[in-house]
């Protein structure tokens, strides 16, 4: 959570293009999705390196101009992290439900809170839709885990013929 969290503050100094733009590529990236799957573990990736990474991926970028501030961008960071992490979602999909701009306005109010509590309000906020747009996410898991953990035994069952029908 830290190291995207000085990722995103690392963001504002290096980066031609607006902070919002920064966020939304990287959510999108290859690279959250090796902090997703947790392989980002096993490099020594560092700040710069996944900066160049999401410009060389996505072309480099001067659109857009504002840049937040450092510890508003450094809690998005990590407030993007820790809901990935700990609701095991996509960073894309966490992205989609919390975009960068609804973020940055309830910053102020949330920023002193818990993460799990600034998640929570978030959601309650938006009137609950992470549950439901959850819902299939969760449905297709928990169907393979059924899947792994069963075995399917078939009956066959034999039924009378039909009596035939006069006219």
């Amino acid at each position: 959570c830290r190291f995207q969290a000085e990722l995103f503050q690392t963001s504002a100094k290096v980066c031609n293009c607006s902070s919002a733009v920064f966020i939304r590529r990287f959510m999108n990236s290859r690279a959250a999705r090796r902090m997703d799957d947790n392989a980002f573990l096993d490099g020594a990736d560092s700040l710069e390196s996944i900066i160049a990474e999401v410009d060389d991926e996505y072309g480099p970028s001067s659109y857009g101009s504002e840049h937040y501030q450092g510890e508003t961008l450094y809690w998005m960071g990590y407030l993007y992290r820790y809901w990935a992490y700990t609701r095991e979602q996509s960073s894309a999909s966490v992205y989609r439900k919390a975009p960068t701009k609804e973020l940055v306005r309830v910053y102020e109010p949330y920023h002193t809170l818990d993460p799990n509590q600034a998640i929570d309000r978030i959601i309650e906020a938006k009137g609950g839709q992470e549950v439901q747009g959850d819902m299939t996410e969760q449905g297709v898991r928990l169907l393979r885990a059924i899947r792994q953990r069963s075995a399917f035994n078939y009956a066959i069952v034999s039924l009378p013929p039909e009596p035939s029908r006069k006219h």
